[in-house]
């Protein structure tokens, strides 16, 4: 037993080194020239302009505002066809649809920032993305909530200065800061402890230097401040487009919760179902620290950053709870195949399968999935927090609250949730 344990280790092992690095800090690509054009265009004279004309929501940020994840509709492990929603041009958002603007921006067409009822909407956010721009390891262009601008490639901040300038921008929606925390190099970590240490003699990532690292004081103080900075740096970027500080509101989102207390988890901790299964592969012991520690130290700075931020215009949107009942490996839900649910289509479907993508590594290689999917709302979480960013900007007086699933069923095809 222990034999064939070390064995099948010995081949997961390199290759999810090799892959799951970039399971939750997507790449981007280069800006494809016609959005740069069209960003940095001079504002127009004509109705569109500052406050005047149809009202914009748009999106700023990482991966659980831009949509990541937002193909599939629960998981599987049998044909994905039974999970594609929303298809192979799910995060095509040029004006053709036939490309990404930014490659691996993953800007899905369920992104919450769709919320419709006469309100047109940008979706600016790049899976990946921190509070500053940065080119990764392979290359990737990744905007951060600055005014970076070379070689036609600009931060976010900027992009939203060029756009609001000439449309009617009456709230921003923001989420950042998990990335600046490291939190999908934690995750890599947490699943290889996962499979290269043993239930008699495991391996915890809790107690790893990226978590010390990530998790100490200081850390947690510059990245707070980083936060901050980005906040003040799209309140210029409006100033800058000719708005008021009043005339338009920044909504700030915190980070839903994925994953379940170790008593929820449906899967045991010992052997390979709780990976090669659910997808899932944390021992109890970190998932706890996930949800008890990681996760609010992240969301703690998020809301302290607004506050440091100083501006006036600040909403919040709590959205830590939303997916209870619904994580990634509860046992109140399953994978369609546990449910007997044979597709996302079927009535009760989104009830009975998870708002939250698998794990997944290089296995998903000769398939339709990718690996920095893994650990994001899904479809149904994505909708889900449509209808409560949709609550938050409440008929363009927006408010703050705090969003949880309050019904089952759907309504209007979305999961059923209140802000309170």
């Amino acid at each position: 037993m222990q034999h064939h344990a070390r064995g099948m280790r010995s081949r997961l092992v390199p290759a999810l080194t090799r892959t799951l690095t970039t399971a939750l800090t997507s790449t981007l690509g280069i800006a494809a020239l016609a959005f740069a054009a069209l960003l940095s265009a001079p504002p127009a004279a004509s109705a569109d302009s500052p406050g005047a004309g149809d009202p914009w929501v748009v999106s700023v940020g990482d991966s659980y505002i831009s949509g990541e994840a937002g193909r599939w509709a629960g998981n599987t492990n049998g044909s994905a066809g039974a999970i594609d929603a929303l298809g192979a041009t799910a995060y095509n958002d040029n004006a053709s649809n036939t490309a990404e603007t930014i490659a691996r921006c993953h800007r899905s067409h369920a992104a919450e920032v769709g919320i419709g009822g006469g309100v047109n909407s940008l979706n600016l956010a790049c899976s990946g993305a921190r509070t500053s721009t940065f080119t990764n390891s392979s290359g990737y262009f990744k905007p951060g909530l600055d005014f970076y601008n070379s070689g036609g490639q600009q931060g976010q901040a900027l992009m939203l200065q060029n756009f609001a300038a000439s449309h009617n921008v009456k709230m921003v929606a923001l989420s950042i800061g998990g990335n600046d925390f490291e939190f999908g190099t934690i995750m890599q970590e947490c699943v290889t402890d996962f499979l290269t240490s043993f239930s008699w003699s495991p391996k915890y990532c809790k107690n790893g230097s990226t978590v010390a690292t990530a998790m100490s004081s200081s850390t947690v103080t510059a990245n707070t401040a980083k936060i901050a900075t980005a906040m003040q740096n799209i309140r210029t970027a409006m100033r800058n487009a000719g708005y008021s500080d009043g005339s338009w509101t920044l909504l700030v989102q915190n980070y839903p919760s994925p994953l379940p207390a170790s008593g929820a988890m449906r899967y045991g901790q010992s052997g390979y179902t709780r990976q090669n299964t659910g997808g899932c592969g944390l021992w109890d012991a970190d998932v706890d620290y996930a949800a008890n520690t990681l996760l609010p130290t992240i969301n703690g700075a998020v809301t302290q950053a607004a506050a440091q931020s100083g501006l006036s215009n600040v909403k919040t949107l709590d959205v830590t709870s939303l997916f209870s009942g619904r994580r990634l490996c509860e046992n109140t839900v399953g994978l369609l195949e546990e449910k007997g649910v044979t597709s996302w289509t079927q009535a009760g479907a989104s009830d009975a399968t998870e708002w939250v993508n698998q794990i997944r590594t290089v296995s998903t290689a000769n398939s339709d999935y990718f690996v920095q999917e893994s650990l994001h709302p899904n479809y149904w979480g994505q909708l889900a927090l449509r209808s409560c960013l949709r609550q938050a900007y409440n008929q363009g007086a927006p408010k703050s609250g705090n969003c949880v699933r309050s019904s089952t069923g759907l309504l209007g095809g979305e999961p059923v949730v209140a802000l309170r």
